[in-house]
């Protein structure tokens, strides 16, 4: 094959042309350079453009063809955006990490290919980005935005008051999700775009919304309907409260909904006259429909559940909404075993279901699952406190289970955990808080569960042996495990953290938070190990509160140490303290300025700072 002429060929002005005596990649083809590259992923292909011409070549080749982009791993600048999308014609679908960027980002996200746009944890744009959006992206189908909160910054404000911009050029519209922080409901001028949203949408995601807004948005009378409400499938609202009226506004106006979310933070003690009751859970019977449900009462709020509503509620629904697929229902302390037991049996379809912080849910809602076991997938029940082993091996019998949450019910013991072990599908495992020993994580690690991601947060009676077990045993966990979270377990040592280096090289994300026995020793042990295996698949770690650590600690994440260890890493989470620490050497500035693909959370989030949306730490 001819090899042909590619631009950036020529001397070497002192670039290394490749490591293998600088001729292999240069008589490869440019169209085969492209191809591999373009198939190695972002962070591989900017690597190999920094190697030598050919491969710059190639990769600026690839990047402008691509039309998947996610930068929401690290938070790029606005000198990296420009530079990547640069020259991209065929971009479909981006999703970017804004906490960095500003205007002068907007020119190269705004592009007129563009379907899909998720703007993630925005804090310093202006109104010309809607209005640039408005204008170049035509052809947008699902526009996401997030904005972060700068403490009362004017950005936000000017925003929030210019979010119609974003509509009057993109026609065709079908999802839209608009988050902004949860403050005062009502701040946020959602009412004014009940005229710009297209009738086409079918997705629609608010948050925050009062409940004088959400009347707007959703009338009930038919001569006062928005253009959307013939469309919309999806809707999900963070609310002040969620009343009788809304969900009966809602169920009236939005014939086609097959999908609703709503989430209420009320700010203090709630009327009993206006909060959620029986009928309103009646009301939801109209949506035929209907085959995902989520209503929850927000952690935060100042009344945690739903007073007025009980079993008789419940059946209601269970009656009326039999094609529900998915469930999802927290804050509801008044409905017992019978209301639970009647969703469970009631709809046939039943895939996902999720209760919390249910105080009167106990194990007789899962005692005889029947028909309902061989479909379910998910089942999250969070904080129950009357759960016992005995709900956990009455869902051993789920044979098709993926996903398993008992965060939070402490009375799980072993004796749930030896059942579990048997579920062939099971991928995620949450026993934050469970009564669990050794004993059980070693029936774990014997067991045929291809567990991916398990959470042992608090589960105190665990020690070093205990991970020894579940990593050493004869099981497939140690092949299959890339998230172990191993938080707030006072006798989880360094000699755990060798183990789980040594035995389970392909994790990813690893969180030793409030481990107070964790050291320097132990993480330089977890670096090196990952070093002297030439591989780096660790993304994420939180040390948040580990108390131990040195005021050098984060020397192990300067690329100036030698060697340099967790070269992959992309989320480290440290705690306020070690923000606020003094004779921190080097500082996490000196690390961020270093390594510009590294986050460095110390706002206490959960890993990845999941459903937390705060600016990036070099703008505090």
């Amino acid at each position: 094959m001819e090899k042909r002429p590619r631009a950036g060929d020529g001397g070497g002005g002192g670039e290394v042309s490749g490591t293998l005596g600088g001729g292999l990649v240069d008589i490869l083809p440019e169209a085969l350079l492209v191809e591999v590259v373009g198939r190695v992923g972002l962070e591989a292909a900017c690597s190999a453009a920094a190697s030598c011409r050919a491969l710059r070549g190639a990769a600026g080749a690839a990047l402008s063809a691509v039309t998947s982009l996610d930068l929401s791993v690290f938070p790029p600048t606005n000198g990296i955006v420009n530079r990547i999308l640069d020259g991209n014609g065929a971009l479909r679908s981006l999703t970017v990490n804004c906490s960095l960027l500003d205007d002068s980002a907007v020119a190269a996200i705004a592009k007129g290919s563009l379907r899909e746009l998720e703007l993630l944890k925005c804090s310093l744009f202006t109104p010309y980005l809607f209005a640039v959006i408005g204008e170049r992206c035509a052809n947008l189908r699902s526009i996401k935005l997030e904005v972060a909160d700068l403490n009362g910054s004017e950005h936000f404000v000017i925003c929030r008051k210019s979010l119609a911009h974003i509509f009057k050029g993109c026609d065709y519209l079908e999802n839209i999700s608009l988050k902004f922080p949860l403050r005062t409901p009502g701040s946020v001028d959602f009412d004014s775009l009940v005229s710009a949203i297209p009738s086409t949408t079918k997705v629609l995601l608010l948050q925050p919304v009062a409940i004088w807004q959400a009347k707007k948005l959703f009338p009930i009378s038919p001569s006062l309907k928005t253009p959307f409400s013939d469309s919309l499938e999806s809707l999900s609202l963070v609310l002040d409260i969620i009343t009788d009226e809304l969900v009966t506004f809602i169920t009236g106006s939005l014939p086609q909904l097959l999908e609703l979310c709503l989430e209420d933070n009320p700010g203090s003690e709630t009327d009993l006259d206006t909060d959620l009751t029986n009928i309103g859970l009646q009301a939801l019977g109209i949506c035929q429909n209907l085959t995902h449900l989520s209503l929850t009462r927000g952690k935060l709020s100042y009344s945690s559940t739903f007073r007025r509503v009980n079993d008789f509620g419940i059946l209601m629904l269970a009656e009326g909404c039999k094609q529900l697929q998915t469930i999802r229902l927290g804050g509801f302390a008044k409905v017992r075993d019978a209301g639970y037991a009647a969703l469970l049996h009631s709809c046939k379809d039943l895939k996902k279901f999720e209760v919390s912080t249910a105080s009167c849910l106990s194990d007789l809602t899962c005692l005889d699952l029947d028909e309902a076991a061989t479909k379910i997938t998910e089942v999250r029940l969070l904080s129950c406190s009357l759960l016992t082993s005995e709900t956990a091996i009455s869902l051993s019998s789920c044979t098709n289970l993926e996903v398993l949450d008992l965060s939070g019910c402490r009375s799980i013991a072993d004796a749930g955990l030896v059942s579990i072990s048997q579920l062939s599908k099971l991928t995620l495992l949450d026993l934050a808080g469970a009564d669990i020993t050794d004993a059980g994580l070693s029936a774990l690690g014997n067991g045929r569960c291809p567990i991916s991601s398990l959470c042992l947060r608090g589960c105190r009676r665990i020690t070093n042996n205990g991970i020894a077990s579940l990593l050493l045993g004869s099981g497939t966990i140690n092949k299959t495990l890339v998230a172990l979270d191993i938080g707030n377990i006072a006798r989880i040592s360094g000699r755990a953290v060798t183990v789980i280096a040594k035995n389970c090289e392909q994790i990813s994300s690893l969180c030793l938070r409030n481990c107070v026995l964790i050291t320097d020793p132990c993480l330089e042990t977890l670096g090196s190990v990952q070093h002297n295996s030439g591989k780096s698949p660790l993304r994420m770690l939180d040390l948040s509160y580990c108390s131990r650590l040195s005021r050098s600690f984060l020397r192990l994440f300067d690329p100036l140490f030698d060697p340099p260890l967790f070269r992959g890493l992309r989320w480290l989470g440290i705690g306020k303290n070690v923000l606020e620490r003094r004779g921190n050497s080097p500082t996490v500035a000196e690390i961020l300025e270093r390594k510009p693909g590294l986050t460095i959370c110390a706002n206490n989030c959960e890993m990845g700072c999941r459903n937390q949306c705060h600016p990036d730490v070099r703008t505090l």
